[in-house]
């Protein structure tokens, strides 16, 4: 698990990233990260085939920013899209 490894972690800390992991067997802990990944794949990754890791970047970007923030409405958040909750959560 390179993710757990010291090199990787001290890396982490020297770029001022706070990594945080779920328990051991226990992925209800980030459980709205683990939906969001879920749905990625389902909705995107595993339609395509990818020639080049920029590629999978640009394509992944694209989504996120141009579809799922924008336009995919979430039950989660009262069936809004995530641009919607946070503009609602700002001006509050």
């Amino acid at each position: 698990m390179q993710y757990a490894s010291y090199d990787y972690q001290r890396l982490l800390k020297t770029n001022g990233i706070i990594c945080s992991m779920s328990r051991s067997g226990n992925p209800y802990d980030n459980a709205p990260m683990e939906s969001f990944f879920s749905i990625l794949k389902k909705e995107l990754i595993h339609h395509k085939q990818y020639k080049t890791r920029d590629q999978a970047k640009h394509d992944i970007f694209d989504y996120i920013e141009t579809f799922y923030n924008s336009n995919r409405l979430n039950s989660a958040i009262g069936y809004k899209t995530p641009n919607q909750c946070e503009k609602q959560r700002l001006s509050a």
